[in-house]
């Protein structure tokens, strides 16, 4: 069995998905889904990735878990062995993310293991990218509104343009740690696109529209979508994934929009800084995409 830890939005929860269901997959053997962090937690909208996606997951249960882990089963011994500096004490089959880049021996870790991380690079799915994009089909139908609107960016040359501020502006530390994409990255974005899109029209998403629609400088036409909310807006990733082209944000819920749109000539604008530091971001974003 591989066992996956989730926790965070539905971006981060997809990447955990992704990396661990590859790894099932090459094995031959059953994924499951240890959403135990979500019990108490206050951000995003909690566990979302069954509820959205006919994917192939069970949940695991206490038991799964602590076969694997044994004595390391605790909630408290787990985030003491999750440092770096714990590492000799592991267990073979607790596998821990040691940094934000792909890291290849993902595919070497014993069969029976369990997976701590956020795992966030197309190279640990590209092999079996088609299975992912099968697992990722929403599977709710459309309400009346993002039908229609779905149909609108069938019509046209859709470019789906996401910003993203929420926690990113009201957390400190979530500032400290992502910092905001800067209105210079919007500019350049929309310019790039403008270059090689003929009559590109824009769908602006964000979880701060008013904000959006007062500094955002698009002088093509444009519509803001601002009608999914709360447990709804799942509905922004599906219908940035309808669109031809992208400009993401810095946030896994964009890199998802834009990469589920399976357009081989898609056009995917990227910010060149992914984070407030200087982790580097080298195997996050697909090569074919653009950085500005």
């Amino acid at each position: 069995m591989v066992i996956s830890q989730l926790i965070g939005g539905l971006g981060n929860q997809m990447f955990q998905f992704a990396a661990a269901r590859s790894l099932a997959l090459k094995r031959g053997t059953t994924l499951s889904l240890d959403i135990s962090g979500f019990a108490g937690y206050g951000l995003h909208q909690g566990f979302e990735l069954k509820r959205i996606f006919d994917c192939a997951a069970e949940i695991a249960t206490a038991k799964d878990v602590r076969n694997i882990l044994g004595w390391q089963y605790s909630t408290f011994v787990r985030r003491v062995l999750s440092h770096p500096r714990f590492a000799m004490f592991r267990r073979n089959g607790f596998v821990v993310e040691p940094h934000f880049q792909y890291w290849q021996e993902l595919s070497n870790v014993v069969p029976e293991c369990y997976l701590v991380g956020y795992w966030q690079s197309e190279k640990y799915f590209a092999d079996v990218a088609e299975q992912i994009r099968l697992d990722f089909t929403f599977q709710i139908p459309m309400n009346v509104l993002n039908a229609t609107l779905a149909q609108k960016i069938s019509s046209v040359n859709a470019v789906s343009l996401h910003v993203r501020r929420g926690d990113y502006v009201n957390n400190p530390k979530t500032t400290a740690t992502h910092g905001l994409c800067s209105l210079d990255y919007y500019s350049d974005a929309i310019q790039h696109i403008s270059q090689h899109v003929p009559q590109p029209y824009f769908f602006v998403f964000s979880d701060d529209i008013a904000w959006a629609k007062d500094n955002l400088p698009i002088e093509f036409p444009h519509q803001y979508v601002e009608h999914n909310h709360a447990g709804e807006s799942y509905n922004d990733m599906r219908l940035m994934s309808l669109c031809r082209h992208h400009i993401i944000a810095n946030s896994s819920f964009s890199w998802w929009g834009a990469w589920l749109n399976q357009s081989t000539d898609k056009i995917v604008v990227a910010p060149r800084r992914w984070f407030a530091s200087e982790t580097s971001t080298q195997d996050l974003i697909p090569r074919d995409w653009q950085r500005i």
